[in-house]
């Protein structure tokens, strides 16, 4: 397992890419909007998400502010097969809240389960990155 990002959420997107790009020096990676689920996800990061962690800002259409204490939403862990992973978690009596299946208008196989303190974890099933990964067509 390898810890790949931390997704957090913006009233502005535009703003907040300049202050990660800019400000803290990481480059925009992706950038895709999802119309079917009103949201725009944006990647940046010091180096490619092959080999680097990175930050998922998450810009929701109809939102424009959030209240720091809501602002942060998971981290993502990538595992080989995430249906095997929730079996896993639950054994070791772990809580599973989202079951493995494709994300909302996407086809990533995902699922999500809560730590102790209800923070949210979010296993991403790994996938072969190709061009069209990496290029925004097939993000997420």
């Amino acid at each position: 397992m390898r810890l790949l990002h931390t997704m957090i959420r913006v009233g502005d997107l535009d703003k907040s890419i300049a202050f990660y790009t800019d400000v803290l020096g990481m480059h925009l990676l992706r950038r895709k909007d999802y119309p079917g689920g009103r949201f725009t996800l944006a990647f940046v990061g010091y180096g490619d998400e092959a080999d680097n962690s990175v930050i998922e800002l998450t810009y929701n259409w109809d939102t424009n502010t959030y209240d720091l204490g809501n602002g942060f939403g998971h981290l993502a862990v990538e595992v080989e097969d995430a249906f095997r992973a929730c079996e896993e978690v639950r054994k070791r009596g772990g809580k599973v809240v989202r079951e493995a299946g494709p994300m909302n208008a996407g086809t990533t196989i995902i699922a999500f389960i809560e730590d102790p303190d209800g923070y949210m974890i979010e296993f991403i099933q790994k996938k072969q990155y190709t061009q069209e990964t990496i290029n925004g067509e097939d993000s997420k």
